[in-house]
């Protein structure tokens, strides 16, 4: 399996969380259960767009479904990724140097990056089985939680862990992702740094060439 395929399920599942928002307050202290709930009905959702674009009919129709598909994908994930918290941390040390511009450059480009890149992947989604392990009740109870899937193929299993907290408004917003064993928060701050070192430490520079897809 491809890890961009393999993100691409990270995504579905972001979608489940997402839609865990705009739920009851009761809802959304258990994300763990919610998400088996609406992950069937978004996987429907993710089918329609796939089916659509199958059916394009020349390359410009195609282009506007997918700019409405990341559009739709970006609203969703908006309010249930913590994607400011997420970008400060991709910056590292860089961010301090950083203006509060650049800051919100980065954070617009690599949400949409994200978006863009994964959301590709994710119209490749087939049928593997995705499992929530349940919370116990002493970690429903926290404000930051690690909610572990597992992604059956049909050869292989792969682990998902999801960092949540609980902000001050009561929502739980994730802040990293670690897939196989492979801490994306790491990763992304690590392609960071290589390209501020590529553009001898010019932050502009890492912004306008920052893509998820090159790490």
């Amino acid at each position: 399996m491809k890890m961009l395929k393999l993100y691409a399920y990270v995504i579905v599942c972001l979608f489940a969380f997402a839609s865990v928002s705009h739920g009851s307050a009761q809802a959304v202290m258990a994300p763990d259960k919610l998400v088996e709930d609406v992950t069937e009905t978004l996987l429907n959702d993710i089918a329609v767009y796939r089916d659509a674009l199958n059916k394009a009919g020349n390359a410009t129709e195609e282009a506007r479904l997918l700019s409405q598909f990341y559009d739709t994908l970006g609203a969703t994930l908006e309010p249930v990724i913590d994607f400011n918290w997420i970008s400060l941390n991709v910056m590292g040390s860089y961010r301090k140097q950083a203006t509060a511009g650049q800051r919100k450059r980065f954070r617009e480009v690599f949400t949409r990056s994200l978006v863009e890149t994964y959301g590709r992947g994710l119209l490749t989604y087939s049928d593997e089985k995705i499992i929530v392990h349940p919370l116990d009740g002493a970690e429903q109870n926290k404000r930051k939680v690690t909610v572990i899937q597992e992604i059956k193929g049909v050869d292989k299993t792969y682990p998902l862990l999801y960092s949540m907290g609980l902000n001050r408004n009561g929502d739980w917003k994730v802040i990293n992702v670690i897939i196989n064993g492979i801490n994306l928060g790491t990763t992304f701050r690590n392609q960071f740094v290589q390209a501020a070192e590529k553009y001898n430490g010019d932050v502009d520079k890492v912004i306008e060439n920052w893509s998820i897809s090159q790490g």
